[in-house]
């Protein structure tokens, strides 16, 4: 028979997964904005805001589930992960018009080479889609392979930093840019890396079992 708090964590589980549906989006128009030299500011503030909304919301309907029905166990972990999820796909809003930004504050960056973002770009988009699968399946296994793609990304960011100082030649207005784009980023896998962490943390119990 099913429970009423399960009709809770129902709506509360499609909540987040539109979430991520739109977080994923919003992060792919940031980048493909700044690649392709196009001003996407104001789209991405709107987004990021309906995020913003989505996680109050989710917010709101954990504490009332928490209170109407004292889950415990399983199911408390589930809400409270949940909360952390919810708040991780407002941040890759809020760093989506970060990256919206930079043109507008850098301008015209139609000669900067953009290839580390667009293959950086990829990347951390595959592991939101990644961490959405592994939260949607539960799916510890594969939740486990988000670091692994952090590790990468880390790596792409370091690397570029490094080129940066020990190139003096390069384009410094580029460079800056770059760097900036490429920390954000870098959240954002972190971020979807937090949200892999919470899928053990469902299945297993131990956010940080290895």
């Amino acid at each position: 028979m099913k429970r009423l708090l399960d009709e809770g964590l129902e709506k509360l589980t499609n909540m987040i997964l539109d979430m991520a549906s739109i977080s994923s989006k919003v992060v792919k128009i940031a980048i493909e904005g700044y690649v392709n030299g196009r001003d996407v500011s104001k789209d991405v503030f709107q987004t990021s805001n309906q995020l913003r909304i989505l996680e109050d919301e989710v917010v709101e309907l954990s504490m009332e589930l928490i209170a109407r029905y004292q889950p415990v166990a399983s199911d408390l972990r589930y809400i409270r992960s949940c909360m952390e999820i919810a708040y991780g796909f407002f941040r890759y809003g809020r760093y989506a018009y970060d990256i919206a930004q930079v043109l507008n504050m850098f301008g015209d960056l139609s000669e900067c080479n953009k290839e580390i973002i667009q293959q950086t770009g990829e990347k951390v988009c595959e592991m939101i889609n990644v961490s959405v699968a592994a939260f949607k399946n539960k799916d510890v296994e594969l939740a486990k392979k988000l670091k692994l793609m952090d590790d990468e990304v880390d790596r792409a960011y370091i690397r570029f930093v490094k080129q940066a100082i020990e190139s003096p030649s390069s384009g410094k207005k580029c460079d800056m840019a770059t760097m900036l784009i490429l920390r954000y980023l870098e959240r954002i896998a972190d971020h979807a890396t937090y949200m892999g962490e919470f899928v053990e943390y469902i299945v297993i119990g131990d956010r940080y079992r290895k």
